[in-house]
């Protein structure tokens, strides 16, 4: 195996185990979500992501999900993209919310969108709750 591929394989291996991390039973609970009607938000257990961050799967089908996000004050939703389009509403608490070179503090009743493909990211100032919609669903959450 020539050096290339040793990176290949082990960058593979690293993206596995970080997709591999929420435990099987939270998968199974995830999967059934799917085209889930009635969310009865009592029901649906949290899923612990670590850094002050967890999260519920509300619902979803392969054209849209719901996902609510519980932040402890100071969590980050580390900077990233995806191909999604996001739209995202503050239940509570208070954000500051980066996408691409803009920043705003948001708070209750506030909201935002975010384009395919754009970076973004939040900073939690005071512990609260965002519900997040994609569109389409976000497949690897439910893997």
């Amino acid at each position: 195996m020539n050096h290339s591929s040793k990176i290949i394989k082990s960058a593979f291996c690293a993206v596995f185990l970080f997709a591999a991390i929420p435990s099987f039973a939270q998968n199974q609970q995830a999967k059934t979500a799917s085209g889930k009607q009635f969310i009865i938000d009592a029901e649906i257990p949290w899923q612990d992501l670590g850094g002050g961050l967890k999260r519920k799967i509300m619902s979803y089908d392969p054209t849209m999900m719901m996902v609510k996000i519980d932040f402890q004050k100071g969590g980050i939703g580390t900077p990233h993209q995806h191909v999604h389009t996001q739209m995202s509403y503050v239940e509570s608490g208070v954000f500051e919310v980066t996408i691409g070179d803009k920043k705003q503090t948001l708070k209750k009743g506030d909201g935002f969108y975010i384009p395919s493909n754009v970076m973004h990211g939040a900073v939690c100032l005071e512990a609260g709750v965002l519900i997040d919609m994609f569109t389409p669903m976000r497949e690897e959450f439910v893997k």
